[in-house]
């Protein structure tokens, strides 16, 4: 992974983002809020420092949707694409892994596995919903 600058924003270029250090974690969601809005059966989650993830272009063509206090997901008001999800209370703020420039991708859990609708046969520990440490029951569950 290393600590590098990376780029990351919308479809059409109006909103673009940079990120600067490693990811604090890298992982898979399966929870229906990440289906639902990114239209695919699992989300490749990258989360990274708040303070990291820096908006360099097109902040006023972001819109917000809070579905929870917290979750406040960010799209491209001009092509819909989503941009990023900031989670206030964990100071994470979580970059889709496809929209990153110089990442490689390296998840190392699955969350919200308990709510799956593609199982995922690769060895990595598959989370019911959160580990214990993020606030979740810690429960595993098979592949």
């Amino acid at each position: 992974m290393g600590d590098q600058n990376r780029e990351a924003g919308c479809l059409c270029g109006a909103v673009r983002i940079e990120i600067s250090g490693a990811p604090a974690v890298m992982a898979y969601c399966h929870c229906e809020s990440c289906r639902a809005w990114l239209g695919a059966p699992v989300h490749a989650a990258s989360l990274w420092p708040t303070p990291n993830v820096t908006v360099v272009e097109g902040e006023d063509r972001l819109g917000v949707f809070k579905r929870t206090e917290a979750s406040h997901r960010h799209f491209c008001t001009t092509c819909g694409a989503p941009v990023l999800i900031r989670h206030p209370t964990l100071g994470l703020t979580d970059v889709p892994a496809g929209s990153i420039s110089k990442l490689s991708f390296e998840p190392t859990v699955h969350v919200h596995y308990g709510t799956k609708v593609l199982s995922i046969r690769d060895g990595l520990p598959k989370f019911k919903d959160f580990p214990a440490d993020f606030g979740g029951s810690g429960d595993t569950l098979p592949e």
